[in-house]
């Protein structure tokens, strides 16, 4: 049975940074791409950044291109996203996904595990 949580999330001043961490369980993690999406109100769920199964390959959304960084740890089946210089447009619910390929990809649809996501709130 695959679970992913995720944790970090909160209420950061704009120009502030936050961290976050998911553990995966139940898979390969190595095997597995990952990627962060997140999701505003009223809004859908879109591309954050992702990054391949070893680690060597991570593309990010041009909004947060800069300020954030994706990385991962296979030894502790953990993925991070280190946020910086944030905006209150960065407010969502962040999720992490485990994609159905090495790379992942850009689309929510090409994901087949899904954490509970944790609230990352931007005041300005």
């Amino acid at each position: 049975q695959v679970q992913l949580v995720e944790s970090g999330g909160g209420l950061v001043q704009a120009g502030g940074s936050l961290r976050l961490s998911c553990v995966s369980s139940g898979r390969t993690f190595s095997n597995d791409g990952m990627g962060w999406f997140r999701q505003a109100p009223g809004k859908e769920r879109e591309f954050v950044a992702r990054i391949s199964g070893m680690g060597g390959s991570t593309v990010y959304a041009d909004s947060v291109k800069g300020r954030f960084t994706i990385w991962r740890d296979n030894a502790k089946n953990t993925v991070y996203l280190q946020m910086n210089s944030l905006k209150p447009e960065d407010t969502a619910v962040y999720y992490c996904g485990v994609a159905r390929n090495y790379f992942g990809t850009n689309w929510d649809n090409d994901y087949e595990y899904w954490g509970q996501g944790t609230q990352v709130t931007v005041s300005s």
